[in-house]
């Protein structure tokens, strides 16, 4: 056992989808005896997993896999409740003298279960007005409105990702204070290790271009048309999924099985873009250049890094 596994600390792996992070996580846990905490929102929902790329059970080379399979796809993802359930699971195996890895490319979800974060209360009355005025005036609309109330909210948000402007708005609305007050800062409550998975972007395009066909051939259409039947559509975060959006609106015959396939391949580089720029932000993470170089494999070259984090 390495002398890191007998100081243990949070070990996160984070980075842009398709990047690699899945096996890096398992690989670490393996090392530092260890289990993998999922910190990707999507994979917390059951029965999505060819659109998620869960790992398989083979895949997950025996190591335990916590926070995976939690919702169902018609409840609504909290990152509040992602939070609890996730500091849990650390706390359990800190105190068992094991080493947590937490591994997804969900930003803030990785940031809750690290970071000093503290979220506002709800009011459903308020939330459902505003969920009113988005269906009817759009989005650009709502996010011109939290400009002129809270400016850097209003940057730190796309205008077309309504949910995240509404939720904004009424907690502006409900607490007095700007939204940006309760954004993530820098102040971590676990002494973590943040570790990066870089890959050039030609070379990750390329990736997730290979990704959403291997999807698409092991049967990703099949499996939203089951959860579909399973109330996928009334699911306000699991419908907008990416791939799963896209195959929807196949069944729905809003576009063709191949505008579908496309779509999904686009709208995931993009999002992978934003995740890059989202840890980036971030100058805690210690960023991986490649699976391997000089210094030694991806996995080496983590653990090195955890090492010297304990011995510093």
């Amino acid at each position: 056992m390495s002398s890191a596994a007998s100081h243990p600390r949070v070990v996160a792996v984070v980075g842009p989808t398709a990047a690699g992070k899945s096996d890096l996580g398992v690989a670490l846990a393996r090392a530092l005896d260890g289990e993998v905490i999922n910190a990707d929102s999507m994979q917390l929902y059951r029965g999505m997993d060819i659109g998620t790329a869960k790992l398989t059970l083979a895949e997950r080379e025996g190591v335990p896999h916590r926070l995976l399979d939690v919702w169902d796809v018609t409840e609504a993802a909290s990152v509040a409740e992602y939070q609890r359930m996730a500091r849990a699971e650390i706390d359990r195996l800190l105190a068992d003298g094991r080493t947590p890895v937490l591994v997804g490319g969900s930003g803030l979800y990785v940031r809750a279960a690290v970071d000093a974060l503290e979220f506002p209360g709800t009011d459903p009355r308020v939330r459902a007005r505003l969920e009113a005025e988005l269906e009817e005036h759009g989005s650009g609309v709502l996010h011109a409105r939290l400009a002129s109330v809270d400016p850097e909210a209003a940057r730190a948000i796309l205008p077309g990702n309504g949910r995240r402007i509404v939720r904004a708005l009424e907690v502006v609305e409900i607490t007095g204070r700007p939204f940006s007050a309760s954004l993530p800062g820098h102040e971590a409550v676990y002494d973590t290790v943040q570790i990066g998975v870089d890959v050039a972007r030609p070379v990750l395009d390329e990736r997730i271009a290979l990704r959403v066909d291997r999807m698409w051939e092991a049967g990703l259409v099949d499996e939203v048309r089951s959860l579909e039947a399973a109330g996928l559509r009334e699911g306000r975060t699991a419908s907008r999924a990416l791939g799963y959006q896209q195959v929807l609106s196949f069944l729905a015959g809003e576009c063709t099985e191949e505008e579908a396939r496309a779509e999904t391949v686009r709208a995931t580089k993009r999002f992978a873009r934003r995740q890059e720029s989202w840890f980036r932000r971030d100058p805690r993470v210690h960023w991986l250049a490649s699976a391997d170089r000089p210094g030694g494999t991806r996995a080496e070259q983590a653990l090195a890094l955890v090492e010297r984090a304990v011995t510093a």
